[in-house]
Protein backbone atom coordinates (compact mmCIF):
# COMPACT_ATOMS: atom_id res chain seq x y z
CA UNK A 1 0.00 0.00 0.00
CA UNK A 2 1.23 3.48 -1.13
CA UNK A 3 2.08 5.93 2.00
CA UNK A 4 0.09 8.84 2.40
CA UNK A 5 1.04 12.04 0.51
CA UNK A 6 -0.54 14.55 2.89
CA UNK A 7 -1.96 15.06 6.49
CA UNK A 8 -5.55 15.20 5.19
CA UNK A 9 -5.17 11.68 4.02
CA UNK A 10 -5.39 10.40 7.65
CA UNK A 11 -7.92 12.68 8.60
CA UNK A 12 -9.28 10.98 11.86
CA UNK A 13 -12.95 11.28 10.53
CA UNK A 14 -12.30 8.62 8.89
CA UNK A 15 -11.19 5.20 9.06
CA UNK A 16 -7.65 5.39 9.11
CA UNK A 17 -5.77 3.51 5.96
CA UNK A 18 -4.32 0.07 6.40
CA UNK A 19 -1.08 1.13 7.09
CA UNK A 20 2.38 -1.54 6.70
CA UNK A 21 3.87 -0.89 9.91
CA UNK A 22 7.67 -1.02 10.81
CA UNK A 23 9.14 -1.27 14.38
CA UNK A 24 13.01 0.56 14.95
CA UNK A 25 13.98 -0.55 18.33
CA UNK A 26 12.48 -3.94 19.33
CA UNK A 27 12.53 -3.08 23.55
CA UNK A 28 9.60 -3.90 25.49
CA UNK A 29 7.63 -0.76 23.41
CA UNK A 30 7.62 -0.92 19.80
CA UNK A 31 6.63 -4.95 19.49
CA UNK A 32 3.31 -4.40 21.43
CA UNK A 33 2.68 -1.26 19.77
CA UNK A 34 3.02 -2.57 16.30
CA UNK A 35 0.63 -5.60 17.58
CA UNK A 36 -1.88 -3.52 18.70
CA UNK A 37 -2.03 -1.79 15.49
CA UNK A 38 -2.02 -5.42 13.71
CA UNK A 39 -5.22 -5.80 15.86
CA UNK A 40 -6.52 -3.14 14.34
CA UNK A 41 -6.07 -3.93 10.63
CA UNK A 42 -2.85 -2.53 9.88
CA UNK A 43 -0.07 -5.16 8.69
CA UNK A 44 3.72 -5.08 10.32
CA UNK A 45 6.03 -5.90 7.79
CA UNK A 46 9.09 -5.15 9.64
CA UNK A 47 11.30 -5.05 12.46
CA UNK A 48 14.71 -4.31 13.60
CA UNK A 49 16.58 -5.43 16.93
CA UNK A 50 20.20 -5.60 18.25
CA UNK A 51 20.32 -7.53 21.44
CA UNK A 52 19.02 -11.32 22.01
CA UNK A 53 16.58 -10.50 24.24
CA UNK A 54 15.28 -7.99 21.75
CA UNK A 55 14.61 -10.44 18.72
CA UNK A 56 13.14 -12.77 21.26
CA UNK A 57 10.15 -10.78 22.39
CA UNK A 58 10.17 -9.21 18.00
CA UNK A 59 9.29 -13.02 17.41
CA UNK A 60 7.00 -13.83 20.30
CA UNK A 61 4.95 -10.76 19.60
CA UNK A 62 5.18 -10.45 15.82
CA UNK A 63 5.80 -13.70 14.80
CA UNK A 64 6.40 -14.17 11.03
CA UNK A 65 7.56 -9.94 10.76
CA UNK A 66 11.35 -10.43 9.37
CA UNK A 67 14.26 -8.82 11.24
CA UNK A 68 15.91 -6.37 9.13
CA UNK A 69 18.29 -2.86 9.49
CA UNK A 70 16.58 0.34 10.69
CA UNK A 71 17.13 1.97 6.69
CA UNK A 72 15.62 -1.70 4.94
CA UNK A 73 12.62 -1.25 7.84
CA UNK A 74 12.19 2.39 6.45
CA UNK A 75 12.10 1.07 2.72
CA UNK A 76 9.18 -1.77 3.75
CA UNK A 77 6.96 0.53 5.76
CA UNK A 78 4.57 3.27 5.40
CA UNK A 79 4.59 3.72 9.12
CA UNK A 80 7.58 3.70 11.43
CA UNK A 81 7.73 3.45 14.96
CA UNK A 82 10.96 4.77 16.68
CA UNK A 83 11.06 2.74 20.12
CA UNK A 84 14.47 3.30 21.15
CA UNK A 85 16.05 4.89 24.18
CA UNK A 86 15.80 8.58 24.73
CA UNK A 87 19.67 8.83 24.06
CA UNK A 88 19.92 7.01 20.74
CA UNK A 89 16.67 9.06 19.50
CA UNK A 90 18.18 11.91 18.20
CA UNK A 91 21.75 10.70 16.23
CA UNK A 92 19.09 8.00 14.91
CA UNK A 93 17.00 10.27 12.99
CA UNK A 94 19.27 12.23 11.96
CA UNK A 95 21.41 9.53 10.65
CA UNK A 96 17.92 8.03 9.01
CA UNK A 97 17.02 11.82 7.85
CA UNK A 98 20.88 12.17 6.43
CA UNK A 99 20.86 9.04 4.31
CA UNK A 100 17.97 9.48 2.64
CA UNK A 101 15.84 6.70 4.35
CA UNK A 102 12.70 9.12 4.97
CA UNK A 103 9.85 9.52 2.16
CA UNK A 104 7.53 12.38 1.78
CA UNK A 105 4.63 11.00 3.33
CA UNK A 106 6.11 8.36 5.36
CA UNK A 107 4.43 8.41 9.33
CA UNK A 108 7.57 8.49 11.74
CA UNK A 109 6.29 7.86 15.23
CA UNK A 110 8.28 8.12 18.41
CA UNK A 111 7.30 6.89 21.82
CA UNK A 112 10.12 9.20 23.95
CA UNK A 113 8.10 10.68 26.89
CA UNK A 114 10.64 13.35 27.15
CA UNK A 115 11.00 14.72 23.61
CA UNK A 116 7.96 16.41 21.49
CA UNK A 117 8.25 16.56 17.76
CA UNK A 118 10.37 19.10 17.27
CA UNK A 119 13.36 16.33 17.62
CA UNK A 120 11.79 14.94 14.67
CA UNK A 121 12.29 18.29 12.69
CA UNK A 122 15.11 16.17 10.35
CA UNK A 123 11.70 13.59 9.20
CA UNK A 124 9.75 16.80 8.65
CA UNK A 125 12.56 18.21 6.59
CA UNK A 126 12.83 15.27 3.97
CA UNK A 127 8.88 15.28 3.89
CA UNK A 128 7.91 12.84 6.24
CA UNK A 129 5.15 13.74 9.13
CA UNK A 130 6.50 13.66 12.29
CA UNK A 131 4.28 11.86 15.76
CA UNK A 132 5.26 11.45 19.40
CA UNK A 133 3.26 9.73 20.62
CA UNK A 134 4.34 8.18 24.21
CA UNK A 135 2.28 5.30 26.08
CA UNK A 136 2.04 6.29 29.76
CA UNK A 137 2.44 2.27 31.24
CA UNK A 138 5.16 0.82 31.91
CA UNK A 139 5.89 -2.50 29.82
CA UNK A 140 6.94 -5.99 30.69
CA UNK A 141 7.79 -7.21 26.87
CA UNK A 142 5.19 -9.37 26.88
CA UNK A 143 1.44 -9.88 25.05
CA UNK A 144 -0.26 -8.95 28.08
CA UNK A 145 1.20 -5.65 27.40
CA UNK A 146 -0.93 -5.21 24.46
CA UNK A 147 -4.01 -6.15 26.46
CA UNK A 148 -2.62 -3.25 28.89
CA UNK A 149 -2.95 -0.55 26.36
CA UNK A 150 -6.67 -0.82 26.60
CA UNK A 151 -7.58 2.89 28.44
CA UNK A 152 -3.98 3.84 28.61
CA UNK A 153 -3.31 7.61 28.82
CA UNK A 154 -0.84 8.07 25.59
CA UNK A 155 1.08 11.67 25.61
CA UNK A 156 0.48 12.72 22.10
CA UNK A 157 2.67 15.93 20.47
CA UNK A 158 2.82 16.54 17.00
CA UNK A 159 2.47 19.22 14.66
CA UNK A 160 -1.48 20.72 14.14
CA UNK A 161 -2.22 19.86 10.91
CA UNK A 162 -1.70 15.92 12.31
CA UNK A 163 -3.43 16.07 15.26
CA UNK A 164 -6.47 13.97 14.17
CA UNK A 165 -4.12 11.45 12.47
CA UNK A 166 -2.00 11.32 15.82
CA UNK A 167 -5.11 10.66 17.72
CA UNK A 168 -6.80 8.31 15.23
CA UNK A 169 -3.62 6.17 15.53
CA UNK A 170 -3.12 6.41 19.65
CA UNK A 171 -7.32 5.40 19.50
CA UNK A 172 -6.83 2.55 17.06
CA UNK A 173 -4.57 1.47 19.52
CA UNK A 174 -6.96 1.21 22.53
CA UNK A 175 -5.23 4.48 23.95
CA UNK A 176 -6.78 7.48 25.16
CA UNK A 177 -4.61 10.66 23.87
CA UNK A 178 -3.98 13.38 25.62
CA UNK A 179 -2.35 16.51 24.44
CA UNK A 180 0.77 17.46 25.61
CA UNK A 181 2.27 20.90 24.08
CA UNK A 182 5.99 20.97 23.03
CA UNK A 183 7.08 22.77 25.83
CA UNK A 184 5.59 21.06 28.34
CA UNK A 185 7.24 17.81 27.23
CA UNK A 186 10.12 17.51 29.72
CA UNK A 187 7.72 18.72 32.86
CA UNK A 188 5.12 15.83 32.06
CA UNK A 189 7.79 13.05 31.33
CA UNK A 190 9.52 14.45 34.64
CA UNK A 191 5.40 13.59 36.61
CA UNK A 192 5.49 10.53 34.99
CA UNK A 193 8.94 9.59 35.86
CA UNK A 194 8.61 10.87 39.61
CA UNK A 195 5.54 8.98 39.98
CA UNK A 196 6.26 5.75 38.69
CA UNK A 197 9.57 5.09 38.77
CA UNK A 198 10.59 6.55 42.15
CA UNK A 199 7.22 4.65 43.37
CA UNK A 200 9.12 1.29 42.29
CA UNK A 201 11.70 2.17 44.47
CA UNK A 202 10.27 3.05 47.68
CA UNK A 203 8.34 -0.06 47.36
CA UNK A 204 11.17 -2.25 46.32
CA UNK A 205 13.00 -0.50 49.71
CA UNK A 206 10.14 -1.00 51.70
CA UNK A 207 9.62 -4.84 51.14
CA UNK A 208 13.48 -5.23 51.58
CA UNK A 209 13.10 -3.72 55.53
CA UNK A 210 10.25 -5.96 56.14
CA UNK A 211 12.44 -8.39 55.08
CA UNK A 212 14.96 -7.32 57.66
CA UNK A 213 12.29 -7.26 60.58
CA UNK A 214 11.39 -10.75 59.68
CA UNK A 215 8.17 -10.37 57.44
CA UNK A 216 8.07 -13.69 55.66
CA UNK A 217 5.75 -12.03 52.61
CA UNK A 218 6.21 -8.29 52.12
CA UNK A 219 4.19 -8.16 49.09
CA UNK A 220 1.56 -9.40 50.83
CA UNK A 221 2.01 -6.93 53.67
CA UNK A 222 2.09 -3.82 51.37
CA UNK A 223 -0.28 -5.02 48.91
CA UNK A 224 -3.63 -3.54 50.84
CA UNK A 225 -1.99 -0.75 52.22
CA UNK A 226 -0.05 0.01 49.31
CA UNK A 227 -3.49 0.07 46.91
CA UNK A 228 -5.64 2.38 49.65
CA UNK A 229 -3.01 4.62 49.62
CA UNK A 230 -2.69 4.57 46.25
CA UNK A 231 -6.58 4.97 45.30
CA UNK A 232 -6.48 7.41 48.62
CA UNK A 233 -3.68 9.70 46.44
CA UNK A 234 -5.30 9.58 42.90
CA UNK A 235 -9.02 10.50 44.63
CA UNK A 236 -8.35 12.72 47.36
CA UNK A 237 -4.53 14.64 46.87
CA UNK A 238 -2.95 15.86 49.85
CA UNK A 239 -6.16 15.41 51.81
CA UNK A 240 -4.78 11.65 52.10
CA UNK A 241 -1.95 12.09 53.74
CA UNK A 242 -1.52 9.63 56.71
CA UNK A 243 1.41 8.74 58.88
CA UNK A 244 4.00 9.98 61.86
CA UNK A 245 5.51 13.09 59.73
CA UNK A 246 2.02 14.68 58.86
CA UNK A 247 1.23 14.04 62.40
CA UNK A 248 3.87 15.89 63.23
CA UNK A 249 5.56 13.08 65.73
CA UNK A 250 8.82 13.63 65.62
CA UNK A 251 9.78 10.90 68.03
CA UNK A 252 8.87 8.21 65.84
CA UNK A 253 10.70 10.08 62.55
CA UNK A 254 14.01 10.18 64.58
CA UNK A 255 13.53 6.16 65.89
CA UNK A 256 12.63 5.25 62.03
CA UNK A 257 15.94 7.04 61.15
CA UNK A 258 17.97 5.59 64.09
CA UNK A 259 17.02 1.71 62.43
CA UNK A 260 17.58 2.80 59.48
CA UNK A 261 21.05 4.07 59.89
CA UNK A 262 21.72 0.36 61.65
CA UNK A 263 20.10 -2.05 59.00
CA UNK A 264 19.75 0.15 55.75
CA UNK A 265 22.16 3.03 55.82
CA UNK A 266 21.55 3.74 51.98
CA UNK A 267 18.33 4.19 52.83
CA UNK A 268 17.91 7.27 55.27
CA UNK A 269 19.13 10.16 52.67
CA UNK A 270 15.78 8.92 50.92
CA UNK A 271 13.42 8.81 54.08
CA UNK A 272 14.58 12.22 55.00
CA UNK A 273 14.00 13.47 51.73
CA UNK A 274 10.12 12.06 51.63
CA UNK A 275 9.72 12.94 55.39
CA UNK A 276 11.24 16.73 54.77
CA UNK A 277 8.73 17.16 50.85
CA UNK A 278 5.90 15.35 52.92
CA UNK A 279 6.46 17.75 56.16
CA UNK A 280 6.18 20.60 53.38
CA UNK A 281 3.01 19.51 51.86
CA UNK A 282 1.06 18.83 54.97
CA UNK A 283 2.26 22.38 56.28
CA UNK A 284 1.20 23.91 53.12
CA UNK A 285 -2.08 22.14 52.99
CA UNK A 286 -3.27 22.32 56.73
CA UNK A 287 -2.88 19.15 57.54
CA UNK A 288 0.30 19.84 60.42
CA UNK A 289 -0.13 22.55 62.39
CA UNK A 290 3.09 25.06 62.50
CA UNK A 291 3.48 24.27 66.19
CA UNK A 292 3.42 20.41 65.57
CA UNK A 293 6.18 21.22 62.81
CA UNK A 294 8.30 22.72 64.82
CA UNK A 295 10.13 19.77 66.46
CA UNK A 296 9.80 17.55 63.90
CA UNK A 297 11.35 19.81 61.59
CA UNK A 298 14.36 19.88 63.64
CA UNK A 299 14.47 16.32 64.26
CA UNK A 300 14.86 16.21 60.33
CA UNK A 301 17.08 19.12 60.54
CA UNK A 302 19.59 16.98 63.26
CA UNK A 303 19.08 13.81 61.32
CA UNK A 304 20.48 15.40 58.01
CA UNK A 305 23.60 16.76 59.75
CA UNK A 306 24.40 12.45 60.61
CA UNK A 307 24.03 10.29 63.57
CA UNK A 308 25.60 12.90 65.56
CA UNK A 309 22.47 14.82 65.59
CA UNK A 310 21.10 15.95 68.51
CA UNK A 311 17.75 15.40 67.55
CA UNK A 312 15.34 14.07 69.85
CA UNK A 313 15.18 10.30 69.81
CA UNK A 314 12.96 7.80 71.38
CA UNK A 315 9.62 7.17 70.89
CA UNK A 316 8.42 3.84 69.46
CA UNK A 317 8.27 2.86 65.91
CA UNK A 318 4.99 4.47 64.19
CA UNK A 319 2.71 2.42 62.27
CA UNK A 320 0.75 3.92 58.90
CA UNK A 321 -2.19 4.52 60.43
Amino acid sequence: MNAPHSPEALDARDRPARLAVGVVGAGRVGPALAAALRLAGHRPVAVSGVSDASRRRAADLLPDVPLVEPAEVLARADLVLLTVPDDALVPLVAGLAETGAVRPGQLIVHTSGRYGARVLDPVLRAGGLPLALHPAMTFTGTSVDVQRLAGCPFGVTAPEELRLAAEALVIEMGGEPEWIAEESRPLYHAALALGSNHLVTLVAEAMELLSLAGVAAPDRMLGPLLGAALDNALRSGDAALTGPVSRGDAGTVAAHVGELRAHAPQMVAGYLAMARATADRALAHGLLKAEQAEDLLVVLADQEKGPGGTGPGGGGPGGAR
